[in-house]
């Protein structure tokens, strides 16, 4: 027992310390300055696995969004598609409004997935695969719009366009 009243005993190390806290307590090694060793060694690696909250999801797919249909607006490609009601150019107010549908969408799938989808596995969440495989088959669909562009270009840029925001929305709302 140490002065706090919680058992402890020592590794044969200087640097770390074991604390049983009672009977049947899991230990729990301590580093030199009380904070637990896994964090002290893993450093700067915390910082880089936080997650951003689902809801700036859709915010960064609209950001993404508009900087892809910037580039191709400013190399010279004129974003027209061809339709029932004939020739419609696809601007940025277009770009950021079906950005935010398709993020805001997918935070509601993503979210119903984790309700109902399977127990995880190791180092997955719940409804993982599900979600990855809805986000596949949405993308392969909605490649299919940017085949009535008006021209190669056009239908290049859209590409893009429906490329980065999928990325965006499943990669950001995977876990």
């Amino acid at each position: 027992m140490d002065a706090n009243g919680t058992g402890s005993r020592s590794t044969g190390t200087t640097n770390q310390r074991v604390s049983t806290n009672g009977p049947g307590a899991v230990p729990r090694y301590r580093g030199t300055r009380g904070e637990p060793a896994a964090r002290r060694q893993t450093g700067s690696a915390d910082r880089t696995a936080r997650h951003l909250p689902a809801w700036c999801v859709p915010l960064l797919a609209a950001v993404a969004a508009v900087l892809v249909w910037s580039a191709g607006t400013a190399a010279g490609v004129e974003a027209v598609v061809r339709g029932a009601d004939g020739e419609t150019e696809v601007g940025p107010a277009a770009v950021v409004v079906a950005s935010l549908l398709v993020g805001f969408a997918g935070w509601g799938v993503r979210s119903l997935l984790r309700r109902v989808g399977r127990a995880p596995r190791a180092g997955r969440a719940q409804g993982e695969r599900a979600w990855v495989v809805t986000c596949a088959v949405v993308l392969l669909v909605s490649v299919l719009g940017p085949l009535g562009a008006v021209s190669t270009s056009a239908t290049l840029l859209l590409l893009a366009l429906h490329v980065t925001v999928g990325s965006v929305v499943a990669l950001g709302l995977r876990r």
